[in-house]
């Protein structure tokens, strides 16, 4: 939504109330995402691009105004995305481990290359089946049942707020699906850049509208090359 502008929804949600919106930011670059390997649980931190990233979100998102609660996963990269929203907008942070990355297990740090080269037939399956999981890790199908835990609790504890979510690739792609009524296999064909927005107004009896998906025009900024 641009900022400053009047909050405009389809004509069939009138009749169900007011929404609770989740504002959902992927945290900033870290060396592991430049690079296009796995990051799920090691806790590693922003590069320094990616630390400009997170001010360019956080000016953008107290331009936007608005904000009531960030909500954040523990992981480092994420915390430091959200306590620069939190410098920028004066509003507490609320760190909760249902947000946390998928974990890649043994893949931690590697390219698909080289996790394809090191166990084929468990890269295989993974990129067929959500439900199948990295050696040591987390399938997705669980990822998808922990995330859906954590946004429950949220609408039910935040009902009518506005709330910024700073996590990560998959949880943000998992709540996209949730919203869309897309199936598990649609998690692939979603692509979500690092420090990038996204937006989804949450109604009663499961009805969501998704309003921006990989909003990354704070980005385009000067000084935002690196």
């Amino acid at each position: 939504m641009r900022e400053g502008a009047a909050r405009t929804g389809p004509a069939w949600v009138q009749a169900l109330g007011p929404a609770t919106t989740t504002v959902l930011l992927r945290h900033g670059e870290t060396a592991l995402s430049g690079e296009r390997r796995f990051a799920g649980r090691g806790d590693i931190p922003l590069t320094g691009t990616g630390l400009k990233q997170a001010a360019a979100a956080a000016a953008r998102l107290a331009a936007r105004g608005g904000l009531d609660l960030i909500v954040s996963s523990p992981l480092e990269r994420t915390r430091q995305t959200a306590d620069a929203v939190a410098t920028a907008t004066g509003m507490p942070v609320l760190a909760e481990d249902g947000w946390m990355e998928t974990d890649f297990g043994e893949w931690e740090g590697l390219n698909h290359a080289e996790a394809e080269r090191g166990w084929p037939e468990q890269m295989a399956a993974w990129l067929s089946d959500t439900a199948a999981a990295p050696p040591g890790g987390e399938s997705f199908a669980s990822t998808s049942d922990r995330v859906l835990k954590a946004l429950d609790s949220l609408l039910a504890k935040h009902a009518g707020s506005t709330v910024l979510v700073v996590s990560h690739v998959t949880p943000i792609k998992i709540l996209l699906l949730h919203a869309m009524l897309a199936p598990a296999a649609a998690l692939r064909r979603i692509q979500l850049d690092v420090a990038c927005l996204c937006e989804i107004d949450w109604y009663t009896a499961g009805a969501a509208v998704v309003r921006s998906v990989n909003d990354t025009a704070h980005l385009a900024l000067p000084g935002m090359a690196g």
